[in-house]
């Protein structure tokens, strides 16, 4: 199946999903960071053998073809960098045509992934960054995310309400890693925004660049699965990890 949409939990999110749209997510209460910091402490994210947990979003609007088949090719990469760190779980969170913003389960096998994935066409369609965020938001509070990647090259919505989600996952230590494709200057303003606010991270890649984006992916999922200090170690070998790293906070 090509993913689900989020299930609502209230009436006016189940107008929403009628519409193919992601439910808006409340804001956090100060018992939902309590609960989600508790749960980030219990599993140990630095501990050899931890489980990472990483939300893969991409753009799958009509220009974004190309770059979603190359995504589908190269995530295999990031299961393959965790090996030695840990497992790691990705939630697949894509959005295309109208009003259409879907995740997937947690996937722990790249086979199954790529699967999925190639399955998935690409459809004309506005960029939906914020539901991204939102279900960022809400997946981390309900069963802890430890990064964000999203993949895209534009961003077409108002970014006051886009900077408002970030700084929520920013409160929530939740970083988002933001890889732009192409040069386009609006949405470099406010991808780098993004990623500051959340303590992530912005890289641009070329189109079609594979070996640039696989590098970025690699060390996206080295911190989910390792922290901070497997993308130190990553750094040394690696300029994706380097890239990402200088940003930090």
């Amino acid at each position: 199946m090509s993913g689900e949409p989020i299930k609502p939990r209230s009436r006016d999110a189940v107008s929403a999903q009628a519409d193919g749209a992601l439910p808006q997510a409340a804001t956090s209460t100060s018992e939902d960071i309590a609960a989600f910091v508790a749960r980030a402490r219990a599993l140990s994210p630095h501990s050899p053998g931890a489980k990472g947990r990483l939300i893969f979003a991409l753009d799958a609007t009509m220009s974004r073809q190309p770059t979603w088949d190359l995504a589908c090719a190269l995530q295999a990469d990031m299961f393959r960098e965790t090996a030695a760190l840990g497992s790691l779980d990705i939630r697949l969170v894509y959005y295309r045509g109208f009003n259409e913003c879907r995740a997937t389960g947690w996937i722990s096998d790249s086979a199954k992934l790529a699967a999925l994935m190639s399955k998935i066409d690409c459809r004309g369609g506005d960029t939906q960054i914020g539901k991204v965020l939102s279900e960022a938001r809400r997946e981390a509070v309900a069963s802890g995310v430890r990064a964000v990647v999203f993949v895209g090259d534009a961003m077409e919505e108002k970014v006051d309400e886009l900077y408002a989600k970030a700084g929520e996952l920013g409160m929530l230590k939740v970083p988002v890693f933001v890889f732009q494709e192409g040069r386009d200057a609006v949405a470099e303003q406010a991808f780098r925004q993004i990623a500051r606010l959340t303590g992530g991270a912005w890289c641009r890649f070329d189109p079609g660049a594979a070996a640039q984006l696989r590098e970025l992916l690699r060390a996206a999922a080295a911190y989910a699965a390792g922290g901070r200090e497997a993308l130190l170690k990553l750094a040394k070998t690696a300029s994706g990890a380097a890239l990402l790293i200088g940003q930090m906070k």
